[in-house]
């Protein structure tokens, strides 16, 4: 039976926001393509004629999740600039929600284990996040690219440290050191007193 064009997009959506979900929440490794379609309400089969293999859905699940963060954290600088976006980042709502937050976060080291389509495709969709970053850092900033490379590395990674963590106080601090960390890149540098 075939069906209109509409349907199999919004098919195709469903399955691209489940897997989402579930690669975030769960790991790419642990999320079974049987498990994802049965989340999705459909059946292994209706798989394929959306997606090749998993590796597909895998990369392009992922350029999904980091254009929303994109359009995420440029609504977030507009509204409350740098702080607005590193406190949205760092929040605890974000941290205990794995399965809806940053993709970079939930699955670096899986991510550097996909093949070079998907390693192409994420480094060009977080050089964008990166470059929208650079933008509105201070207009002092020397190296803004660098700067926001520097305060992604801090944000993520702070992250990561307080998921990985049990109890939330010492999570907490660590979402906060994190942040520090990330505003302590943006001030202006202190001139070298040997120059």
């Amino acid at each position: 039976m075939r069906y209109d064009k509409g349907r199999k997009d919004a098919s195709r959506s469903r399955i691209m926001e489940v897997a989402s979900h579930r690669f975030r929440g769960d790991g790419i490794a642990a999320s079974g393509l049987a498990s994802i379609m049965s989340d999705a309400g459909m059946t292994n089969g209706a798989f394929y004629p959306h997606f090749q293999s998993k590796a597909d859905l895998v990369r392009e699940s992922v350029a999904s999740a980091l254009e929303t963060q994109s359009q995420q954290l440029q609504q977030a600088l507009a509204s409350g600039g740098l702080e607005l976006a590193m406190a949205m980042y760092l929040s605890p709502e974000h941290r205990d929600h794995p399965q809806t937050g940053c993709a970079s976060a939930a699955l670096l080291p899986e991510i550097a284990r996909q093949p070079p389509e998907t390693r192409g495709l994420y480094t060009e969709k977080l050089l964008t996040l990166v470059h929208q970053l650079a933008k509105d850092l201070p207009p002092h900033t020397r190296d803004p690219e660098g700067v926001a490379l520097g305060v992604f590395a801090a944000l993520i990674g702070a992250l990561q440290l307080a998921r990985a963590v049990e109890g939330t106080e010492l999570s907490d601090r660590i979402l906060a050191a994190g942040a520090d960390a990330a505003r302590a890149l943006t001030l202006p540098r202190q001139k070298d007193e040997a120059s």
